[in-house]
């Protein structure tokens, strides 16, 4: 095998995550040691309150996720991404045709730094299914640009993951936000609908969600994304 590291190795892979039930941003990270092949042990973070609260004043400053392997501490999701890339390069986790990999890079830091309105007005929860929930006018234009990139890479690589047959980057990066539009109801067109319901039959995906219903109940809602 020609990648810089066996996939699948362990030694020393450690990533550092919150909430698995709030906490988009963990499982952004989780998905992309997924992606890469590598197993991690699971060091987290208190799910107390306080705890919840301070990871939310300092955000982006506490390092969660961090992912800790062959002597480095990575944090960042697109940071992780890119390490994870590099050390296996065998997964894919980028499509292989340039152009594609350039879009790929593209919508990951869109959705990376932008879609506040949506932030905070759908807080990842993957305990709640809501049969209908109002959406605040301010969200519909982010609402509008996640499912006009869709569409688009829908179209130019025929799904049914973002980049085709098999999940990218961008497709980790962008399952936290299908699990809002599941869990809020929120309507969206056909392909849209069908884009969240591969993610939610991924089978990471589902592993996370299943481990999210086992925790405790030990937060308080807070109506902003950490």
């Amino acid at each position: 095998m020609s990648g810089k590291a066996d996939l699948g190795a362990t030694i020393g892979a450690t990533l550092t995550i919150s909430s698995k039930t709030y906490s988009a941003w963990s499982l952004r990270g989780w998905l992309l040691c997924k992606l890469a092949g590598l197993d991690v042990a699971e060091q987290q973070v208190a799910n107390d309150a306080a705890n919840r609260a301070e990871l939310l004043l300092l955000s982006p400053s506490v390092l969660v996720p961090r992912l800790s392997y062959m002597g480095a501490s990575v944090w960042d999701t697109l940071a992780i991404a890119e390490f994870l890339n590099e050390q296996f390069p065998d997964a894919h986790m980028l499509p292989a045709e340039p152009i594609a990999r350039a879009h790929c890079r593209s919508i990951s830091g869109e959705i990376h730094s932008g879609f506040t309105n949506l932030r905070s007005a759908l807080p990842m929860n993957l305990k709640v299914r809501h049969a209908s929930f109002p959406v605040f006018s301010g969200a519909r234009p982010d609402i509008e640009r996640i499912e006009a990139i869709w569409n688009e890479c829908m179209e130019r690589y025929g799904g049914p993951f973002l980049f085709g047959e098999k999940p990218t980057v961008a497709d980790a990066m962008y399952a936290p936000v299908a699990t809002r539009f599941i869990s809020y109801a929120v309507a969206v067109s056909p392909v849209s609908e069908a884009y969240c319901q591969t993610i939610a039959e991924w089978e990471p995906m589902k592993e996370w969600a299943a481990a999210a219903r086992a925790e405790p109940e030990e937060m308080e809602e807070l109506d902003v994304e950490f």
